[in-house]
């Protein structure tokens, strides 16, 4: 799916992704949510990941040319263990409350894609980026998100029957 390059496009896809996302959800039992796979991650980690992200994506905004991606102290080589601290860091949150967060990132987010003009999102590269603009890593952080999630959700749901 190519990524949009429209304020309206962005809204579009962020809603459509995050609509996927939440009927699934609905669907998910705790003891499902919290169940580990064979690579010990499970739903409710994906879902503290994401909202985690776009934490991040907001981040990056508030320190503008002196953003540090993807995060303080740690290289775009070293996601893998990264990722692997935030399943750590958040281990104790319950799926409840990870998706109350999820909800509460995924709103924050559209609101302020709501809020910007063409320009902001997509007339240049975002500060301390790599190049991309507002508007791609707000895609990145949010409907991207949204859809790995949603793939991983069905996936585990389909698996249990």
């Amino acid at each position: 799916m190519p990524a949009a390059t429209k304020r309206a496009e962005l809204l579009d896809v962020h809603d459509r992704e995050w609509r996927k996302l939440s009927a699934l959800l609905q669907a998910v039992p705790e003891d499902l949510a919290e169940a580990k796979d064979a690579d010990e991650t499970c739903i409710k980690d994906i879902l503290t990941h994401r909202s985690h992200w776009i934490g991040l994506f907001f981040q990056w905004l508030d320190e503008g040319d002196a953003a540090q991606m993807p995060d303080h102290r740690v290289k775009w080589n070293a996601l893998k263990p990264y990722n692997a601290s935030l399943r750590e860091r958040y281990a104790h949150v319950p799926f409840a409350e990870a998706r109350e967060w999820l909800a509460k990132e995924a709103l924050r987010l559209r609101d302020w894609i709501a809020a910007q003009d063409e320009a902001t999102l997509y007339g240049g590269p975002m500060p301390g980026g790599t190049g991309w603009t507002r508007g791609r890593y707000a895609e990145a952080a949010g409907p991207s998100h949204f859809r790995s999630a949603a793939k991983y959700v069905r996936a585990r749901l389909k698996a249990v029957g």
